[in-house]
């Protein structure tokens, strides 16, 4: 099992940029994803990562998000432009299908 641990979130105006991390407990050497929750909703996807570096976004969130990974510190990153309010969510990190458990996540909130 692996455990993941968020940051970099907080209060964003709309148009803003916030980079998130993510850190894993060991490495794993696998794709892994970033996903978000908004309030009464369920997990969605953001991006995705291979091990190799190779990202995946679905058609809704190109062009705003960038996902990339430092293996050597066991790291995910999203960056984040031009945040729209409808942004505002925890997000989290984990791999692709069979999920572990969830993190605390890190909450971004873009209002202005």
């Amino acid at each position: 099992q692996v455990q993941f641990v968020e940051s970099g979130g907080g209060l964003v105006q709309p148009g803003g940029s916030l980079r998130l991390s993510c850190v894993a407990s060991k490495i794993f050497p696998s794709i892994i994803a970033w996903y978000r929750q908004a309030p009464g909703k369920q997990h969605e996807l953001v991006a995705r990562i291979t091990w190799t570096g190779s990202p995946t976004y679905p058609d809704s969130m190109k062009g705003r998000f960038a996902i990339s990974r430092d293996n050597a510190k066991n790291t995910v990153y999203l960056q984040m432009n031009s945040l729209k309010p409808e942004d505002t969510a925890v997000y989290y990190c984990n791999r692709v299908g069979q999920v572990f458990p969830w993190g605390q996540g890190t909450q971004v909130t873009v209002s202005s």
